[in-house]
């Protein structure tokens, strides 16, 4: 699939260059990796700053400021932040602004902003594109706006997040140009 300009945003898709060099092509933050329009728009996040924490909620909380959600599989935002319940004593922080690691009494606190890209599904056809490499039922009686998971994408890891306005994915480095690429092949089907 040769590369294509969307006229409104201005912005290259990729398909063609993560099929030419997957292990290279890393998209820059807010580029636009695929777009049908009215359909399907997938970008990359803005750059953010990531914290996994573990330990006892209120401590971790209070040291961010955030309420961590302890119900599982949710999330929590507040001024711009997110935390994303990923297990009975860890979160995922995200956030626009830097997060310095802070010694916290019983729980642990450590910085993967580099570890991790975020991808955004935003359209109509942002469920049905996951559907094609995850095992997840997404519509949205069972995975509702502000349930978050582990889960898979073909084969990679990734957290996945259902805000309002679509999903929110967090996928390893390593793995991004392999799931863009999925995500590209799987969105061109609809459109």
């Amino acid at each position: 699939m040769p590369d294509t300009v969307m006229p409104d945003a201005g912005a290259v898709t990729a398909p063609a260059r993560i099929a030419a060099n997957p292990v290279l092509y890393l998209p820059q933050a807010g580029t636009v990796l695929y777009a049908a329009p009215g359909y399907l728009a997938v970008r990359r996040t803005p750059e953010m700053h990531r914290l996994a924490l573990r330990g006892d909620p209120a401590a971790l909380g209070a040291a961010f400021g955030i309420v961590l959600p302890t119900t599982p599989c949710r999330s929590a935002t507040a001024d711009g932040r997110a935390a994303l319940w990923l297990g009975p004593d860890e979160w995922l922080l995200l956030s626009p602004n830097r997060l310095d690691p802070v010694e916290v009494p019983g729980g642990a606190v450590v910085d993967v902003s580099h570890r991790q890209v975020g991808l955004l599904l935003e359209g109509c056809a942002a469920a049905d594109t996951l559907a094609a490499g995850c095992p997840l039922d997404l519509h949205p009686t069972a995975f509702p706006v502000g349930m978050c998971t582990r889960t898979v994408f073909g084969k990679a890891e990734i957290v996945l997040w259902r805000t309002g306005a679509g999903f929110h994915l967090e996928v390893w480095r390593s793995f991004a140009a392999y799931v863009c690429g999925l995500m590209a092949e799987a969105g061109s089907f609809g459109s």
